[in-house]
C-alpha cells in the first residue's frame, strides 16, 4: 500500500480542511501494529503526527492539543502538547520520533529538526512511563485470563484496578485534570445482582464534553467487557489476549533499548520472530491461559530492565534548557509563519 498517497484520499481530507491541521502538519507516520512491524492482515492503519500552535494559540486565547479523527484511527498532537508528552518519554509518543524513514509519510524541516533532536527527551523517566503501560498491558492480560473464574467481589476489584489503570493515562490523552477529580470506591450495593459495586466519584468543573465523553466511555467499555462473559467469543478474545500479550513484551523491548543504548526504536526488526510468536499465540495453551514460560520471559524482561534503569547513562530528568531552546525557536517561526 502507498500510504504517501493514502492521506490524499477524501476520507483524509480533514487533515487539510482542520483549521488546526491545515498547512500547520510538520510530520506524520505511521503507528501502531505497522509501525512496530507486528502487522498482519486486517491491521488498522494508524497514522500519528504533529501540528504547529498557531498564533491564535501561543499569544492569543486559542487553546489547541490534538486531532483525533476515529474513522481514519489518526491522531494529530499540537506542538506544545507533543513537546509536554515527550518531556515524560511518554510511550504512545516518543515511538513516533522512532520510526523508520519510509514510515514518515510527511515531513517537513521542522518536523525533521524534531526528529533529529529525540535525545533530548530521553531520561531515566522512560523507565517509569514504561512500566506503567506495561503495567496496564499487563492487568489486561490478567483480568482477561482470569475474569470467568471470579467471585463477583474479586471481579469488581479487578475491574476497579482495570479503571484505575485507564484513569492514570488519561491525562496523557486528554485535557489534564487534578488528581483525584475521579475516584473509584467499592460500597455496598443497591442491586439485587451484586452485593457489592464500584462507586464513582466525579468533581470537574468547566471539563470539555467531548474529552469527558471519551473518558467515560474508555471507563464504560472496560466494564462492558466483563458484562459479556457469558457471550465469550473465544476465537476474537484469544486474539486481543494474545496482542496483549505481544505489547507488553514490545513495551520492555523498547524500554530497554531507550536506556541501554539511547535510542529509540519503534520498527521492531530484531524482535519481530519473538513479537510475531507471541502474537499468533505461540504462548496460549489450549484453555486460554499461558504457558509457564511467557511468564518466565516476562520476569526475565523486568529485571533487564530494572537492571537498565540502574545502570543508564541517561539524565534523571530530560534537557530542559535544550528543549526549551528548541520550543521558542519553533514556536517563534510558527508566530511569524
Amino acid at each position: 500500500m502507498d500510504f504517501n498517497q493514502l492521506i490524499f484520499t477524501k476520507e483524509y481530507d480533514f487533515l487539510r480542511d482542520n483549521e488546526h491541521l491545515n498547512n500547520k502538519i510538520i510530520f506524520l507516520t505511521l503507528g501502531g501494529s505497522y509501525a512496530y512491524g507486528t502487522n498482519i492482515e486486517g491491521s488498522d492503519i494508524d497514522i500519528r503526527g504533529c501540528a504547529l500552535n498557531s498564533k491564535n494559540d501561543l499569544i492569543g486565547m486559542g487553546s489547541f492539543e490534538q486531532v483525533v479523527d476515529e474513522k481514519t484511527d489518526t491522531t494529530v498532537y499540537s506542538f506544545n502538547k507533543l513537546v509536554s508528552l515527550l518531556i515524560n518519554c511518554n510511550p504512545n509518543t516518543i515511538e513516533m520520533l522512532g520510526c523508520k524513514k519510509e514510515h514518515y509519510i510527511y515531513m517537513t524541516p521542522i518536523g525533521q529538526e524534531l526528529i533529529d533532536h529525540a535525545s533530548m527527551f530521553l531520561s531515566k523517566r522512560a523507565s517509569i512511563s514504561f512500566h506503567g503501560y506495561a503495567g496496564a498491558q499487563l492487568r489486561r492480560l490478567e483480568n482477561n485470563l482470569a475474569r470467568h473464574s471470579y467471585e463477583d467481589l474479586e471481579k469488581e476489584r479487578h475491574i476497579m484496578g482495570s479503571v484505575q489503570s485507564a484513569i492514570n493515562t488519561f491525562c496523557d490523552r486528554y485535557t489534564e485534570f487534578d488528581n483525584g477529580s475521579i475516584k473509584l470506591h467499592i460500597e455496598k450495593s443497591n442491586s439485587k445482582e451484586l452485593e457489592e459495586e464500584i462507586m464513582v466519584d466525579v468533581n470537574l468543573s468547566n471539563y470539555p464534553l467531548r474529552d469527558y465523553k471519551n473518558i467515560w466511555s474508555e471507563m464504560n467499555e472496560i466494564v462492558k467487557t466483563y458484562g459479556k462473559l457469558n457471550h465469550r467469543n473465544r476465537k476474537k478474545d484469544d486474539l486481543h489476549l494474545n496482542k496483549h500479550a505481544m505489547h507488553l513484551i514490545r513495551l520492555y523491548l523498547m524500554c530497554i533499548d531507550i536506556l541501554e543504548k539511547e535510542q529509540i526504536i519503534t520498527y521492531r526488526a530484531n524482535d519481530l520472530e519473538l513479537l510475531m510468536r507471541i502474537r499468533h499465540g505461540f504462548y496460549q495453551k489450549e484453555d486460554g491461559t499461558f504457558d509457564s514460560s511467557f511468564f518466565d520471559m516476562l520476569r526475565e524482561y523486568e529485571k533487564r530492565l530494572d537492571y537498565a534503569e540502574k545502570n543508564t547513562s541517561l539524565p534523571k530528568n530530560p534537557d530542559y534548557k535544550k528543549i526549551e531552546e528548541f520550543v521558542m525557536s519553533v514556536n517563534e517561526r510558527s508566530i511569524l509563519y
